[in-house]
This record gives C-alpha cells, sequence and structure tokens, in this order.
C-alpha cells in the first residue's frame, strides 16, 4: 500500500465538472470537448447497448489516438471502461487522461488495472454497500489511484434508499477515505433529471456543504450550474484572501477585526477557497 502522505501537493485549481458521453457516439463527443466542460468522460459502460460496445471501442481508441486530444491544452478525457478489454485497447494511447472504473469493491481489483494499465490515473468508483465500507483501501489501493467518487444509481438499489439524505453517510464516508487518503475531494455523481436546473441547484449545494467538489453531469446545460454551485463566491474569496494577507504578516495564530480567529488550518482552508476559484 502506498503511504497517502506521497500524494500530497500544493493546491492548484480543480475540475468542478465532468460531463459523461456515450462512447458509441463520436459526433456528440466532439461536441462535448468543446461545451466547456473542465473533464469528458467517454461512457463505455451504462451508456452503451451491449451490440454497440465494440463500435464505441473502437471509435473512443481513434479518439484517444488523435495528436489533438492529447494536446496540453486539450480537455482532459477519461474513459469509463466496460472491462478489460476495453483497458487493454485504450491504456497506451495518448489522449487518455484517466480511466474511470466501475463497481469497484476491493483494492484487489485496483491492482490488477493498475498492472494492465501503468501510468494511468485511475479512478474507482463505489457502487454498493460493500464498497463504500471499503473506501479508504481502495483509495489507497495504489499510487495510480487519483481520485474516487460514487456511483449512487447502483448504490441506491443496492441499499434500498428512497430519500436522497439517505444517501449523506455514504457521501461523507468517502469525502472522509479520499481526505485520508490525500486525494481530492469527490466529485459528487449525476442528477439525472437535465431539465429541472433549480432541483439541480439545491442538490449541488447540499454537497458542497457535506465536502463533496464539483460534480458529473449528462448534458451541458448542466454545467453552468453546477460550475456556480461549487465555485466560491465572490464574498469567499475576498475572505480568504483578507486571511492569507493577515498570516504572511504573523505566523502564529491571531484575531482579524472583526473578531474571525485565523490558525493554521484556517489558512490551509482559505488557500483551498483561492485554488478552487483559479486564484492560487
Amino acid at each position: 500500500m502506498t503511504a497517502p502522505q506521497a500524494r500530497e501537493a500544493a493546491p492548484t485549481a480543480p475540475p468542478l465538472t465532468w460531463l459523461y458521453v456515450p462512447g458509441d457516439r463520436p459526433e456528440t463527443v466532439a461536441k462535448a470537448l468543446g461545451c466547456g466542460a473542465d473533464v469528458v468522460i467517454v461512457d463505455l459502460e451504462d451508456a452503451v447497448a451491449s451490440d454497440r460496445k465494440a463500435y464505441a471501442r473502437a471509435a473512443t481508441a481513434e479518439l484517444l489516438a488523435d495528436p489533438a486530444t492529447a494536446s496540453p491544452d486539450a480537455v482532459p478525457v477519461h474513459v469509463r471502461v466496460h472491462g478489460e478489454e476495453d483497458i487493454r485497447a485504450l491504456a497506451g494511447l495518448p489522449g487518455l487522461s484517466g480511466l474511470r472504473l466501475p463497481k469497484i469493491t476491493h483494492a484487489v481489483s485496483v491492482h490488477h488495472v493498475a498492472a494492465v494499465a501503468p501510468g494511468v490515473p485511475l479512478y474507482p468508483l463505489l457502487e454498493s454497500a460493500l464498497a463504500v465500507e471499503h473506501a479508504y483501501s481502495i483509495a489507497t489501493a495504489h499510487h495510480d489511484v487519483r481520485g474516487i467518487a460514487l456511483g449512487e444509481a447502483d448504490l441506491r438499489a443496492d441499499l434500498g434508499v428512497r430519500e436522497d439524505s439517505g444517501l449523506d453517510f455514504a457521501r461523507s464516508r468517502l469525502v472522509v477515505a479520499a481526505r485520508a487518503a490525500a486525494l481530492p475531494p469527490p466529485a459528487q455523481s449525476v442528477f439525472p433529471d437535465v431539465r429541472d436546473l433549480d432541483g439541480l441547484w439545491t442538490s449541488c449545494v447540499r454537497g458542497r456543504g457535506l465536502g463533496l467538489l464539483g460534480r458529473a453531469a449528462i448534458h451541458p446545460r448542466q454545467l453552468e450550474v453546477i460550475g456556480r454551485a461549487f465555485r466560491p463566491t465572490a464574498r469567499e474569496v475576498e475572505e480568504a484572501e483578507e486571511i492569507i494577507a493577515a498570516s504572511t504578516v504573523d505566523a502564529g495564530a491571531l484575531a482579524l477585526p472583526d473578531g474571525r480567529f485565523v490558525d493554521a488550518a484556517v489558512v490551509a482552508s482559505a488557500r483551498r477557497t483561492l485554488a478552487i476559484a483559479g486564484r492560487a
């Protein structure tokens, strides 16, 4: 097991919007790459019918072999794979920025993928009660693991949960596991109603309050709401800048003129706020 401390790094602006696109629709994938998402996830799993998976794999391989996709200025492309055949076909392609691994329940599954696709960033998806129980061991399974997330539709079915709040424990469990493993905060799972933008906003605000950061989307119209919900407000940025400025004058604990107490933990939180805002 890799020591979590090895993955600590200086704060950088994290992705906030992750857009899923069916892998058997290359024209839709091409449009998605230009719609403003921070990361595009080409889906070879649930979004593709069984009789089109081979086509989806071939189309995705063609995309990832394109030098334009591998350009430093290109939108990162992740792939949610369906099985080992997908992994072997895509692992060595220059445009691949990450593999999303569905239905991971044990660390041993992560080790297997890492052996097949060495050096490729891995993002296990935890979609069952057993997976949530093993969250930390999955998060620390290999140094190529760069993030973890829930698959809430399958998890909801596994738990028999009817109310959205019934998943809050699992969400918090993932937030804690990711932090303990020195990984970025998990992104929130998709909001399935693409027309209900008010509901999306409310759900994002709740997720942000639980410590989630950013969200997966299934339609471009959801991206603006997600970005706005998870990006710090102007007032939050202003307060963070005040804290950083004060910390450069006095490295110890201190109180600001408005009575707020500032110590090392508060300064670290302020730096994270500025990083999310793109102001680090």
